[in-house]
């Protein structure tokens, strides 16, 4: 039994009512002049009917079941977070103690008719979290159910753009859609070495202007890539219920850069046989559109739910990052400066400017030291050996909360998808057993 005591500063012949409820087999004594201070709630109202001789009807509707003799109201709720509730009425606020469920505990407060501007700010902002949880689980189920469903009334250009935008974008969908994500997988990563190993001189040949250009078996391997590059973009748009936003996506504007320089040198390249290939800035063009087939490593993530938890981790440390560059920033202006300042003194210095000075201060802070600035006095040994040591503290203070928020989202995001397969899985058991039990019913005579 847990029985909340009577408050101290009030006479126990004043003559109050109190009543005294079970919750799921815990008994609480409650006095009406506490209830009273929420009139609208459940249990004021219980006072008040009581106090007032209304009829059992009325007392009924209030409670799950009563005793007239003891004042004894029952009720089949949740006693913990009853313990929670009851508070209200003594410090006009409620926390929820941990291990009770916030959506749970809203519905607790509903029944008991307590408003939820009651709930502190801190619980209120697990509340919110719980929310956000089961809309992104609703929006997967959502999106699981309609890869699941077939609609009747679409046309047959409908079902064949539908069933290849879940052979192109789904690959859990089916076996096929699979091996396509594997093979698009693999293509970018055979498109990273060819463009890497084409750079190697041994492996070069010479031109007939006697330049060092891509040996032409890696030269035939880039080309199929992109071919399979293209396909693959033309028939995700094509697809694609939405082709506007498609074509704004953000990792589908990197699936477009990663693919337009192939094409844009293939022209340059075919325009150059009419002596354009001559003109210097067409050379450059064609080298900077060459460099810019890097992008299309960023295709990765489009197959790589690690490297997308790792976007949406730094987007949500952008305010930690923001405090290490700002460190870093300060550190850099102050160790470059106290470095120009004390090196002037001696003759055979390193430090010819302020500005010269930032990338000492930046190779010193991050630890690199590539040593080809580096001070020869005293006083700048001194001042390079602080830098450093702030530096490692600098770099160390924001690490723990942005590996942290990694954890945590990586973490989330498997419980999530874990969670909606589980709610999609009971919605079928679900809809098996109601059609069983609806066969039963139709054999039965």
């Amino acid at each position: 039994m847990w029985t909340i005591p009577k408050p101290r500063y009030r006479s126990s012949s004043c003559g109050e009512p109190e009543i005294t409820v079970n919750i799921g087999g815990v008994r609480v004594v409650l006095f009406g002049d506490v209830l009273n201070r929420y009139p609208e709630s459940r249990l004021a109202e219980l006072v008040n009917c009581c106090s007032s001789a209304q009829n059992e009807e009325l007392i009924s509707s209030l409670c799950d079941d009563f005793d007239p003799g003891q004042k004894e109201f029952y009720f089949d709720r949740d006693p913990d977070a009853f313990k929670c509730i009851v508070d209200v009425y003594y410090f006009d606020e409620i926390h929820i103690k941990r291990g009770i469920c916030p959506i749970c505990f809203i519905k607790e407060m509903e029944f008991w008719k307590i408003d939820q501007s009651a709930l502190d700010e801190c619980c209120k902002s697990d509340l919110s979290e719980k929310e956000g949880e089961l809309r992104e689980i609703a929006s997967k189920v959502k999106v699981i159910l309609e890869d699941m469903e077939v609609d009747q009334s679409a046309t047959g250009t409908q079902t064949c753009q539908r069933l290849l935008w879940r052979l192109m974008e789904k690959p859990g969908s089916s076996f096929p859609a699979r091996v396509i994500a594997i093979a698009s997988f693999l293509s970018v990563l055979v498109s990273a070495v060819v463009m890497c190993v084409g750079t190697i001189p041994e492996l070069q040949v010479t031109d007939a202007e006697g330049e060092l250009v891509e040996h032409p078996i890696l030269e035939a391997i880039e080309t199929a890539c992109m071919l399979w590059f293209t396909v693959e973009y033309l028939l995700r748009l094509a697809s694609s219920p939405n082709k506007l936003h498609f074509a704004l996506s953000f990792m589908n504007v990197v699936d477009f850069l990663a693919i337009m320089p192939f094409y844009v040198v293939l022209a340059l390249t075919s325009l150059g046989t009419a002596s354009m290939m001559e003109l210097g800035n067409v050379q450059q063009a064609v080298q900077a559109l060459r460099i810019m087939r890097i992008a299309r490593v960023f295709k990765l993530a489009r197959h790589s739910s690690g490297l997308q938890t790792l976007t949406y981790a730094l987007k949500k440390s952008l305010k930690e990052l923001g405090l290490l560059l700002m460190y870093m920033g300060v550190g850099i202006f102050v160790f470059s400066a106290l470095g120009y300042t004390m090196e002037q003194s001696h003759p055979e210095t390193l430090f010819r400017s302020i500005p010269q000075s930032f990338w000492w201060a930046i190779i010193t802070m991050t630890t690199v030291g590539y040593g080809d600035i580096y001070p020869k006095t005293t006083l700048g040994k001194c001042n390079a050996a602080l830098s450093f040591l702030c530096g490692v503290i600098a770099i160390a203070l924001p690490i723990h909360p942005i590996i942290n928020n990694f954890v945590v989202f990586y973490n989330k995001q498997q419980v999530l998808e874990t969670a909606a397969k589980h709610e999609v899985e009971l919605m079928e058991l679900k809809s098996d057993g109601d059609a069983r039990r609806k066969e039963s019913d139709e054999d039965e005579p």
